[in-house]
Parts: structure tokens; sequence; C-alpha cells
């Protein structure tokens, strides 16, 4: 059995898919948050984008369970010995990707590299050649013959056997929609098919199905090609777009954790005691933007670095190392992106305490933190949502601007940033290798786009002045 390692940004991150949980049951019994999601639930951009993001989530999951591996053999106490490597679940189930690395550069589903090399013919003349891969297309004749006839042959069978997987969840969705319907299986099921108002359901089940086969379909033509290239050392692209998942899921989840108490607290405390703790908050906070936060980031990532250089003994593994500078990251951003949601909190604070029965409840005597908590808190909560759920996105550009000018995650953390700093002199080669900056951008544009057209969704669901009819 592998030994199981705990690094704080996994344990940050399962703490605050606890408290997303958490606030899901609390929200399924209070009707004044279970109506928006419903009209939330209604909208069909909403539930793929939902399914997309469950999705980057998901894997997020998996490149979070971390493990050191055991050895072979056993100690000289008989006790198993494990490797000072870091692994992860992820890894574990991508370990064909992991372990076919090449010299240097190939193209997706190449079967030689993608650079000249000299060798030595038998007559003992020397020509610059294209050598073969050494796991792309091995199982290919020499001259790499039948190639595209394979690719089509394993494309239909991964995609057949992504239907059969998708086959379950949709059993269990379909089982669970009946069952709060309050409908026969059978019944249900000729709903989803012709049902104007089942839209969301087929939307959604369309969307895994597209999810699920392509998966499967990526993973098994992995097998035998890379499908997104290899970088300048020979590391598959997609086995680095999937490993960047986390950091970019990281990136806008903690460093919500981190913004989202501060600006809360000082936001409402601004907008109900006024006075001298505004003028306080403001003076807080127009300080702080007033700093160029890109200068800020830099000068503590490179006191971080500073510090990091000189107590080098502390940290056991790379991966203890990069997973402090991530988490440190995740703690700038958080300190310096709080501003714009402590100001909208202080003036609908402003608001919401003149009405009537917060009035009351001050003449009745009622205490400041009761009042804050069961009444200013709830009316607020809202504006919390749709401004966290619309920042998110921008803190996952933020994390590739910042590691573009290397100033963002550990340079042996796998991120899109990182990728796409990589991929900058690639573009000036001949000829151009564009592979690992197209693979780092079109995963950054789903998850991106997946956020922002949920968050547009979820904004109108509860922001009283926008809430509509959700088509």
């Amino acid at each position: 059995m592998p030994k199981p390692v705990i690094l704080p940004t996994d344990a940050l991150f399962f703490v605050l898919l606890l408290a997303v949980t958490a606030y899901a049951a609390y929200a399924a019994g209070k009707p004044h948050l279970r109506e928006p999601w419903k009209r939330v639930a209604r909208s069909r951009i909403a539930v793929v984008c939902l399914v997309l993001l469950v999705t980057y989530t998901l894997i997020a999951v998996a490149d979070s369970l971390h493990f050191h591996p055991r050895l072979p053999g056993a100690g000289p106490d008989g006790k198993p010995v494990y490797s000072n490597e870091v692994l992860s679940v992820l890894d574990w189930v991508a370990t064909p990707l992991r372990e076919s690395n090449e010299k240097t550069y190939s193209a997706p589903f190449a079967v030689h590299l993608y650079v000249r090399e000299p060798v030595e013919l038998p007559d003992g003349r020397q020509e610059r050649v294209y050598p073969r891969l050494r796991h792309g297309g091995a199982h290919l004749p020499a001259d790499g013959r039948g190639r595209f006839q394979d690719i089509v042959v394993t494309s239909f069978a991964g995609a057949a056997l992504g239907l059969m997987v998708w086959t379950m969840p949709a059993a269990v969705l379909l089982l669970w929609g009946a069952r709060r319907r309050g409908m026969s299986p059978v019944r249900f099921i000729a709903f989803v098919r012709n049902a104007r108002e089942a839209g969301p359901w087929r939307a959604a089940l369309w969307t895994l199905a597209a999810v699920l086969t392509g998966f499967v379909t990526l993973g098994m033509l992995g097998l035998d090609y890379h499908v997104l290239g290899t970088d300048k050392v020979g590391e598959d692209v997609f086995y680095q777009s999937l490993k960047s998942i986390r950091t970019a899921v990281l990136i806008g989840t903690l460093t919500t954790m981190v913004m989202l108490p501060i600006a809360v607290m000082l936001g409402i405390m601004a907008g109900y005691f006024r006075g001298w703790v505004d003028d306080l908050v403001q003076y807080t906070y127009t300080t702080l933007n007033s700093i160029p936060s890109v200068l800020l980031i830099a000068a503590a990532v490179l006191m971080l670095n500073v510090y990091m250089s000189t107590h080098a003994e502390h940290y056991d593994s790379v991966a203890e190392r990069a997973d402090l500078r991530l988490l440190a990251l995740c703690l700038i951003l958080g300190l310096t992106s709080w501003t714009s949601l402590c100001r909208l909190l202080r003036g609908e604070t402003f608001k919401v305490r003149e009405l009537e029965y917060i009035q009351a409840a001050t003449a009745f005597g009622v205490g400041h933190p009761r009042i804050i908590l069961r009444h200013i808190l709830p009316n607020v909560m809202h504006i919390v949502l749709i401004t966290v759920v619309l920042d998110f996105s921008g803190l996952v550009l933020a994390e590739a601007v910042l590691s573009y000018v290397q100033i963002g995650v550990d340079p042996a953390t796998y991120s899109w940033g990182n990728m796409i700093n990589g991929a900058r002199l690639e573009m000036a080669r001949e000829p151009v290798v564009w592979w690992s900056l197209g693979a780092a951008m079109i995963s950054m544009f789903g998850l991106v786009l997946s956020a922002n057209l949920f968050s547009d969704v979820v904004r109108d669901a509860f922001d009283p002045r926008l809430r509509q009819r959700i088509e």
C-alpha cells in the first residue's frame, strides 16, 4: 500500500469542498436560496457549463490525492520502504502518459521527432533524418505506415467504450430525476426525450456523453500516441494539460477562501457601524488599491523565494516546496483582491441597515453580532455569491499572466502559465512548435468560458435587479 501524503493545499481544497457541500445542504432547506438555484438549473447553458466545471473539479480532486509509492522489497527491519517521490491518483491513472517521454519535440500523433538529427549510414556517410519516437506509434512499422487507419479505428473504439461508460452515470441521473418527479423510469425517459421543459436534462446528458467519450477516446489514443505532442524535454503535453488543471482550480478556489472572510467582515462592519470604522476600512482598501498589485505580488514572491532558498533543508521533496509556493501565491492574491467585494458589501450594507425590521431589532436592544449574522449577512449573500463566481475566471487568468512573467507558481509546478511561458521561445523556432501553446490556451479557454457563462446565469438568478426568466 502507498503512503498517503497530505499537502497544505490538498487539505484546504478538501475543506473548501466540504464547505460547498454544507452550503448546498443549507440552501436546499431555505426557499429564498433554493428558488434561485432552481432557476439556474432550468438554464441549458448553466447545466452544460456545470458539467464541464464538475469535470475540471474531479480532475483537480484526483490530482490532490497524493501518496509516496512503495518501493519493491522491505527495509532491514522488515518494514516497507517508500519512495521520496510524491505522486497523485491522477499520476497513477495517467502512468502511460507520464512515463512515455521522448528525446525532444514531436508533433501531435507523430511517429518521428520534430527535428532532424545526424545519423551515420552503413557506408560511413552522415545524413540528417527524423529519428523514430520511442513510444509514439511504436507498434507501427518503421516508416509509420497505417498510422491514419490505426488512429481512426482506435478513435471509434474509444468512442464506443466512452458511450458504454456514459450509460452508468446517465442511468443514475435518470433514476434520481424519476424519483424526484414521482415518475416511473420509463415515463421519465419519455419526458426527457419529448418535453420542452426537459431541455436542461437533455443538455446535461449529451454534455456528459461528449465529455466521457472524449476523455476515453483521448486516453486510448494516448496509450499509443502523443495526442498533443511533446515539449522540449520530450514530456507529453496532454499530460501537462491535465496536471495544470489542479493549479488553476486551486488558484481560483483557495484565493477565494482567503479573500472572502476579509471582504465580508470589513465590508459589513464599514456599512453597519459607519463612523470611524468606516473611515478606517475605506483608508485601508484605498491604500491597498493605490499599490500596483503586480509589484506587490512580485515583491512577496521574491521574498518567499529567498526564504525557501536559504531554508532548503525544511522541504523533504520538490513537491512540498512547489506546494508551499502555490499556497503562498493563493494567499498573496487573496490579500490583494478583496477590496472590490468589500466596497460592494459596504454600499449594500448601508442600504440594508436602514430597513424597518433591522431598525426595530436595534430599538429592542438586539446585539450587533446577532443583527449582522441573522439579518445583514443573509441579505448581502447574493452579492458575495455573484462576485465569487465572477472572480474565479479572473483568478485563473491572473495565474497564467503571473507565471508567464515568472512571478507565479514554482517552475516545477504544472500550470498553463508555465506552459505558455515555455512556449514563448518555441513560437520563434522554424518550424514553429505550436502545440504547447495551443493545448494551454484550449484548456484554459474551456475552464474560463464555462465559469463566465455559468456566472452570468447565477448573476441573473440571484441579483434582484437583474432577475428575469432564464431560458
